[in-house]
């Protein structure tokens, strides 16, 4: 194994020990040694060879925590280690109540102490941990889920097999042993098993680290599996553009046998394979984007390694060697190209086959990747090794859960799917360059990864709060495509910016012209040409990233330009009647029912808010400029749907005289209201696919009338089909704002259900990466009461009845941040001062550690009618 100097196989016999809690024969990434209760290092013999073991486990990667009851300078003189690999030795005095790491100087005080979220940080807790000794006061303070920890305790003296125990670490990494999982059903989704489901399993399970993705097929491949692997921007040069599928680099040679269980792990982003012979683990790196890894065992009569590679799409594998390395690649004509690199190292020991496969990735948008690049940086990252890889990855998964975590007390099963859909927007776009987020992200093969509004309504504004650099590297894929949309305005003769409905490499529209209906037929698709709101969505996106994170040199530098690009679309777009009010014709709102209507609710409010929004960026730095002055002239001109006989807000104009059916009276939603009732039924009724008026509640609801929140949602719910997956969330989000907490959960819960249960039969073709951001601002927006403004951030928690408390990590204006909202209070904690807003109370700056705020009073909760 690259980096380990000491391996030791010397029998060593073995004192009387008893497992405590679980068996041991497996890959743990800690060990913590009680050295008071085995007696391991009490005579300078003893300490010697522990010493070895000490640093040859740092070498293997592996952490070390030495407890005892004695002052640091007496342990660290009994031990004397120095370790200089990627595993650190933290000595625990005081019973761990003060730990100190062993740096090459001496050891140095971890603060603060005790360090009981040391080993969190790095990805290790509960069965990634051995815990060695006969008192557990001191693991039960170091180690996260110590109950499922492998802890063996000793009756008595046991100084040999400690270092048994650690030889069999030693010896295992030196083996390439598959890694151990931390099966804590609080992080671990265990994927389909159904073979009719197989197409759902993978795309549940997919990794992915913003640039590439990988679904979750058997490494032996199969008739049933749309095995997948791509990477973010590359696409082919069809017609219609659509990703570009890369080599899937998983194969092995698997003889017929049983398949067994595939976990994903949500806490380190690794995907793992058991069947009780043979076991698999699979990850693609947080810390490098450009490594991929894989490890299996198995026996020999039914494990090798094999042609690593599979091709899954139209594109043919072109092959390569370079030593020992394989290579394959994909190109698309014309156009760019994806290679990876990988090199297979076996081992066979009796029985046991092991097989390690570290690989390289590389990609061009527009020309073909070279060969030699990838085969050289392989080179360089297997000196790294697998289980530096392995823990690196961890720990930056680690990362990006201190700043998204969430936690729902009292409803584990709402919390694992909160974590599932958060696992899957941290995949879904990189820290840097740009980020083409299509509707499935890089989870399936549906849409052919085409951007829609999905991108910046749904999924930007989530990363805004717990990933920034992801949420501007999508901002700067519509950036660098202003160019594109300009040159659409000025096909279209008007002015500005119009972004397209779908977009893939170019910024150019990819929408399809037509699709096959139920009975074969042709049934053309309009939403390129009438879903205009993607212009004023694109803005409000830019506008939502800048509110979050404090950017408002964004805002006046680079992307500027989304926002007054697109205010002169909407400028050159609104047509005046005789009477002076502005009018947006033969549109189409969110609700895709209803196509070329006049004065859709919601395109008009977000023109006006875009008008708005674009005319305060300008006058901030020319307050008397006369387009801006415009702009606003036209905003107060628009008309909105406001009907205040009613008290609502019109879908668009006529809707009102349309036959008022209402969803339920047809069929329990979810429900495709165009097959059950046919095209030309549906768009002559009140009935909508997903929420239009009250999806600008959810936007811009300041920009709506006072108190018409409550009205709008209850008339619009019961019409309401949820025909789309971009639906219920949102829903969820108002009703929870609504004062509907309860109704708001049962909507939460069909989102969260929706692909995990494969609700719309369509996870096969990817996850709905909206549903995830719809839900994750559920949770922030809705239940939570987060919004941002601009020199405070706004909490005014509604929890629903099953939830004790609802805890989330975010980033606001740069600054880390948890939020705990619980019935009757919220505890804010925080490393530098975060100005916050609670309850509708007044601003307060919240200072460093945090502090908890009483509500006054509990919101009326409703009974889920």
């Amino acid at each position: 194994m690259a980096g380990t100097s000491h391996m030791w196989r010397e029998p060593v016999p073995s004192a009387p020990a008893r497992v405590g809690r679980a068996p041991l024969g497996r890959t743990f990434d800690a060990v913590v040694l009680d050295l008071d209760g085995t007696r391991a290092a009490d005579r300078p013999a003893q300490a010697s060879a522990l010493r070895s073991r000490l640093e040859a486990l740092s070498d293997a990667a592996v952490h070390v925590v030495a407890l005892s009851a004695a002052p640091v300078d007496a342990i660290d003189g009994r031990l004397g280690a120095r370790p200089s690999g990627r595993g650190r030795l933290l000595l625990g005095a005081n019973r761990g109540l003060e730990v100190y790491e062993v740096t090459p100087t001496g050891p140095v005080r971890v603060e603060p102490s005790p360090a009981t979220a040391w080993l969190a940080r790095r990805g290790i807790t509960g069965a990634l941990v051995l815990v060695i000794g006969g008192r557990l006061g001191g693991p039960s303070l170091l180690v996260p889920g110590l109950e499922r920890a492998a802890v063996v305790s000793f009756d008595g003296e046991a100084d040999d097999t400690v270092l048994e125990l650690l030889d069999e670490q030693l010896r295992r990494r030196e083996d390439r042993r598959v890694p151990s999982v931390d099966e804590d059903p609080a992080w671990v989704v265990p994927l389909p098993d159904d073979p009719t489901r197989e197409r759902v399993a993978e795309a549940l399970g997919a990794l992915g680290n913003g640039h590439v993705g990988l679904r979750a097929a058997w490494e032996e491949g199969g008739p049933a599996s749309g095995a997948l692997f791509a990477v973010n921007g590359i696409y082919t040069t069809e017609d219609v553009a659509r990703l570009l599928e890369g080599p899937v680099w998983t194969r092995l040679g698997l003889r017929d046998g049983p398949r067994g269980r595939r976990t994903l792990d949500l806490r380190t982003g690794v995907l793992h394979r058991a069947d009780g012979r043979v076991r698999t683990l699979r990850f693609v790196s947080a810390a490098r984007p450009e490594v991929l890894a894989l490890r299996a065992e198995g026996p020999t009569d039914r494990l090798e390694a094999g042609d690593p590679f599979t091709a899954t799409g139209a594109a043919p594998l072109e092959r390569a060697r370079r030593g020992d390395a394989d290579l394959a690649r994909t190109v698309t004509p014309g156009g760019g190209g994806i290679v990876v690199a990988v090199r297979d190292r076996t081992r066979a020991s009796g029985e046991l086959r092991t097989i390690e496969r570290i690989g390289v990735w590389s990609a061009h948008p527009s020309r073909p990747p070279g060969w030699d690049h990838p085969a050289g940086k392989l080179a360089a990252v297997e000196e790294l090794g697998f289980d530096q890889l392995l823990a690196e990855h961890r720990e930056a998964w680690a990362e990006r859960w201190a700043d998204a975590a969430v936690s729902i007390e009292g409803a584990p099963d709402d919390e694992l799917a909160a974590r599932f859909a958060v696992f899957h927007l941290l995949n879904a776009a990189p820290d840097t360059g740009e980020a083409a987020v299509g509707a499935r992200g890089l989870t399936g093969h549906a849409y052919g990864g085409h951007v829609f509004w999905d991108a910046d309504v749904f999924v930007l504004p989530a990363l805004a709060a717990i990933r920034p650099g992801a949420a501007r590297a999508m901002l700067e894929y519509r950036v660098r495509r202003l160019p594109a949309a300009r040159e659409r305005a000025a096909r279209l003769g008007l002015a500005g910016a119009r972004f397209p409905w779908e977009s893939a490499s170019d910024g150019t529209d990819v929408t399809p012209r037509y699709g096959i209906g139920l009975g074969g037929e042709r049934v053309p698709i309009r939403t390129g040409d009438q879903e205009e709101h993607i212009v004023a969505d694109v803005a409000w996106a830019a506008d939502a990233y800048a509110s979050w994170t404090g950017d408002q040199a964004f805002l006046a530098g680079e992307g500027s330009g989304l926002l007054i690009e697109t205010a002169r679309w909407w400028a050159s777009r609104i047509r005046l009647d005789r009477d002076g009010r502005g009018h947006l014709y033969g549109v189409m709102g969110p609700d895709e029912y209803h196509e070329a209507v006049d004065d859709n609710a919601y395109t008009n409010v977000m023109a006006r808010w875009n008008l708005r929004r674009a005319a305060d960026l300008v006058q901030a730095r020319a307050p008397d400029d006369p387009e801006a002055a415009r702009w606003r002239d036209l905003a107060d001109r628009l008309v909105d749907g406001w009907d205040p006989s009613r008290g609502l807000h019109e879908q668009f104009a006529g809707y009102w005289a349309l036959e008022p059916l209402v969803a339920e009276h047809i069929a329990p939603p979810p429900f495709a209201g165009d097959v059950l009732l046919g095209r030309e039924r549906v768009s002559r009724s009140q009935l909508i696919k997903q929420p239009d008026v009250v999806m600008l509640h959810h936007l811009v609801p300041d920009d709506l009338r006072p108190g018409s929140l409550a009205s709008d949602v209850a008339f619009y719910e019961r019409r309401t089909t949820h025909g789309s997956s971009l639906s219920p969330a949102i829903y969820a989000a108002v009703l929870a704002r609504a004062n509907r907490p309860d109704r708001a959960l049962q909507l939460f819960r069909l989102a969260a259900r929706l692909d995990l249960d494969d609700v719309t039969g369509t996870t096969a073709g990817g996850l709905h990466l909206a549903t995830m951001g719809g839900l994750w601002q559920a949770l922030a927006h809705g239940f939570c009461g987060l919004r941002p403004r601009a020199d405070h951030l706004e909490i005014d928690p509604c929890l629903p009845s099953a939830w004790h408390a609802l805890s989330l990590r975010v980033r606001f204006h740069g600054r880390a941040m948890g939020v705990r909202a619980e019935r009757d209070a919220v505890h804010v904690d925080c490393h530098e001062p975060v100005p916050v807003r609670v309850g509708g109370g007044d601003v307060e700056l919240c200072a460093p550690a945090g502090r908890t705020f009483r509500l006054d009073q509990a919101r009326p909760r409703d009974e889920g009618t």
